[in-house]
């Protein structure tokens, strides 16, 4: 928008700089060229003084220079012919003896931005990278990344690359560092500065010269170099030690972003590297800057994806101050979340507690969603407090009690009682949708334990001409269906006016659609209602797998100290609408115990050649290759399961001896026996795989049938003629008890609170499955009972690879299952 009056302010401005005697004072002339930057600056369009400006840069006042010269860069555009006129003074100012007007004379030069001027430009800035003040050399690089911005077609002068390499060994650091930027744009479609030992050794040894966003840059360029050797390797690591503990969060960060870089092959070494960088992250959480707290809250949840014990010792530094912001303070919810175990379980209850009350309903909302998540650990305690904050009769506190309710007895139905009985009188206080929502589907699936269900529902009918919500309309007529079945005498009347304005009156096609639906399925009779709507009230096994073990750190790596952690919104940590179970984040460290059954010929064999004793390339004849499991490269859950079901499809429909014989791949089916695994808790499950390389990306909870297990490792032996140097296994392990079932019915029949025909598959086992006493695989009668199903797909096919593979899965299982037994 113009400023009011500008014109008159222009008029008087040039008669200002036209006039001799303010010209021939110094003084006025510099007031007046800063009236025209005020002018300038509070949005007057000053272009029409250009050529007034350009006869002002002729002066040797440098204060006078550096305001002339903010003028011209922002009006050289509009005036492409005039701009010319600039150069020579521009030119001759390169030439001056002071290297602040040599300097200032670059940097204008290029900040003209007109593609006219650029061979002007050229031959100050090749004298500029050969001058001898710091300041200009500092100028002159960037200025030759600038002049290529520009023209990004041109040809690349080598000449000009050449000088910037050798410019790399300036003494000046701020000369080296500008020639890493300018190079990274020059040479941007060539992947940027190349980078090799004696450059890397160089940069390494000279960072301590550098500022912190020096020290930044450098390490983000280094990630591109690989050590030749591992002697190498620790050499760099050992340079880098001291950055870790850095007191500026940048260089800590870019420090550990470069370590999981180089240690990708050493997990051992990644996992020492984040317990260094533990007490930098801790005080980044405490800046005076709220960005700052947030990015290291933000990147304390992504170290937490591979060691969740990180911080349980410091969880009090994650509890929310009253002035914080509500970003920060639901980004700590998140993380204390993450840190609750069995000891500090009550204080940090105690704590969300009181955020629950909070005058920000979003921050209140995400505690009471936090408790949630706790719950489905500690259901017992949070359903106290979960059920006191229903007292408070607060709409948006209610509603998220509620809808944290529903989601909670999706996942853990023994709550089912306790919130049936808090439920009754709390729709009084509900008035947001996604509550309302959420009451209706508890009322439906657990109407027949709540008294005044019906009359609760008639509520809702009674007032559905006047609701707004078209998913409260269409979750009315589910739960009102549902409560019939349950409770048909008093449902009855209220269900056939339900159905009758929905499909006669509604004008949203949806809701007239679900009802009539439903009202061609009463046709079909009571039974098939029953069939098609009353599903599973609650599913701990949600059907699929829903455990997400701790993660590789190579599998986040490259994610740290990027925006990627501060994209990852609130559904990637909370669970869904729908009631969808959240992974369980625990200590993955194994007990002494575990770890020392374990210690197995087979699994040696796997940890020696996995620490780090690289074998010949090619191993003498008679000598067998020791088998080696490697985590990386890791293979996220969408990969694995792209790569099971597409060959899964194959093996089904050509056969195993046709797919052995067209692909390169192979598919073995063993059952072991080790039936006490189905009790073994996901930590020691988890502990356990990865004690020997191998990772387990999903499972399904103890005591529930069936149970699965999908996990995946490489395998890693000397390279040879005819062998791959890396193979990828794939596997299954799959419990469904349908022997044991049968055998029980068969025996005795079914009787009451036994896993019956129709529901088995859902429900939790209810019997204790022993192993026999001799722990030997017996055959004949019930020669499947407790038998695990191991499936295993290896690409690309090495059979004695594979064969190595399955002793080492075996003994795992059978060490966790004789524990249980």
């Amino acid at each position: 928008m113009p400023y009011l009056g500008g014109e008159e302010v222009v008029k008087e401005l040039r008669r200002a700089l036209s006039n001799p005697n303010v010209q021939s004072d110094q003084l006025r002339y510099r007031n007046t060229i800063l009236k025209v930057i005020r002018s300038m600056s509070q949005g007057v369009d000053v272009s029409g003084l250009f050529s007034e400006m350009v006869k002002a840069c002729a002066t040797v006042d440098i204060v006078q220079k550096k305001l002339v010269y903010v003028f011209l860069c922002s009006y050289a555009a509009l005036n492409p012919e005039l701009s010319l006129l600039v150069i020579n003074t521009l030119r001759k100012d390169c030439q001056d003896p002071n290297p602040m007007v040599r300097s200032l004379a670059l940097r204008n030069m290029t900040n003209l931005r007109l593609p006219s001027l650029v061979e002007y430009v050229e031959q100050p800035l090749t004298a500029g990278l050969r001058d001898r003040a710091a300041c200009v050399r500092r100028v002159a690089v960037l200025g030759w990344a600038k002049l290529h911005n520009l023209q990004p077609a041109s040809e690349i002068d080598a000449a000009v690359v050449n000088e910037l390499y050798s410019l790399l060994r300036d003494p000046d650091p701020v000369v080296m560092v500008n020639c890493l930027r300018a190079l990274e744009e020059i040479l941007k479609e060539e992947g940027g500065v190349a980078i090799n030992k004696p450059i890397t050794h160089h940069l390494l040894n000279r960072l301590k010269e550098c500022d912190i966003w020096g020290q930044c840059e450098v390490l983000r360029v280094l990630q591109r170099y690989r050590p030749q050797s591992e002697d190498e390797l620790f050499d760099i690591l050992s340079l880098l030690d001291a950055y870790l503990v850095s007191p500026h969060p940048p260089v800590m960060a870019a420090t550990l972003s470069l370590f999981l870089n180089l240690c990708s092959g050493l997990p051992a070494v990644s996992l020492a590297a984040l317990e260094r960088v533990r007490g930098p992250l801790l005080a980044a959480c405490g800046s005076g800057s709220r960005e700052m707290r947030f990015t290291a809250l933000c990147h304390i949840q992504l170290v937490l994806r591979s060691l969740p014990g990180l911080m349980g010792e410091h969880y009090k530094r994650f509890f929310c101050g009253y002035a914080e912001p509500a970003y920060i303070k639901q980004r700590k919810m998140q993380v204390l979340v993450e840190l609750v175990n069995d000891e500090n379980v009550t204080m940090l209850l105690d704590e969300l507690k009181g955020y629950c009350t909070d005058v920000n309903a979003d921050t209140a909302q995400a505690a009471i969603s936090a408790i949630g998540r706790i719950g489905r650990s500690y259901s017992d305690k949070c359903l106290e407090i979960l059920t006191g904050l229903l007292g408070l009769k607060q709409d948006h506190i209610t509603s998220a009690v509620v809808q944290t309710m529903r989601d909670l007895v999706w996942v853990c139905p023994q709550c089912s009682d306790t919130v049936c009985f808090a439920l009754e009188g709390c729709e009084e206080t509900l008035q947001d949708g996604q509550g309302r929502q959420a009451l209706l589907w508890l009322l439906g699936v657990y109407g027949e334990r709540v008294s005044n269900a019906p009359y609760t529902l008639e509520v809702f009918v009674d007032g559905v001409r006047s609701e707004a919500s078209l998913g409260v309309k269409m979750e009315l007529l589910t739960a009102t269906m549902r409560l019939f079945l349950y409770r048909p005498a008093e449902t009855q009347d209220m269900l056939g006016r339900l159905l009758h304005y929905c499909i006669e009156e509604e004008t949203d096609m949806c809701v007239r659609d679900q009802a009539l639906l439903y009202y061609r399925l009463l046709h079909c009779g009571t039974e098939e209602t029953r069939r098609v709507l009353q599903g599973r009230r609650s599913d701990p096994s949600l059907g699929v797998l829903i455990g997400r073990p701790t993660e590789p750190v190579s599998q986040w790596a490259r994610s740290f100290n990027t925006l990627e952690p501060l994209r990852r919104g609130v559904a990637g940590t909370e669970s869904a609408s729908g009631g969808s179970p959240e992974h369980v984040t625990f200590d993955p460290k194994p007990n002494t115990d575990l770890s020392d059954e374990l210690n197995s010929s087979h699994i040696e064999e796997v940890r020696s050649a996995s620490d780090g004793a690289s074998s010949a390339d090619v191993l003498p004849p008679g000598v067998v290759a020791p088998l080696s499991l490697s985590l990386t490269p890791a293979l996220s859950p969408e990969e694995f399961e792209r790569l099971w079901l597409q060959r899964q499809a194959l093996h089904a429909e050509r056969g195993a001896e046709e797919m052995e014989e067209e692909e390169d791949c192979v598919w073995i089916e063993e059952c072991v026996r080790c039936p006490a695994i189905l009790r073994c808790s996901p930590q020691s499950l988890q502990a356990a795989m990865q004690l020997v390389n191998i990772q387990t990306l999903a499972f399904t909870p103890p005591h529930t049938l069936p149970w699965k297990v999908y996990l995946y490792t490489h395998t890693q032996h000397p390279r040879s003629a005819d062998t791959p140097r890396s193979t990828l296994i794939l596997g299954e392990l799959l419990y469904t008890g349908e022997a044991r079932l049968e055998a029980a019915g068969g025996k005795n029949g079914p009787a009451d609170g036994d896993v019956g025909a129709e529901g088995g598959e859902d429900q939790p086992v209810k019997e204790e499955v022993k192993a026999p006493a001799d722990g030997q695989d017996r055959r004949g009668d019930g020669e499947e009972e407790g038998g695990v199903q191991v499936t295993l797909k290896q690409q690309p096919r090495h059979d004695e690879a594979l064969s190595g593979f399955l002793p080492i899965l075996t003994t795992v299982l059978h060490t966790l299952s004789s524990e249980r037994v």
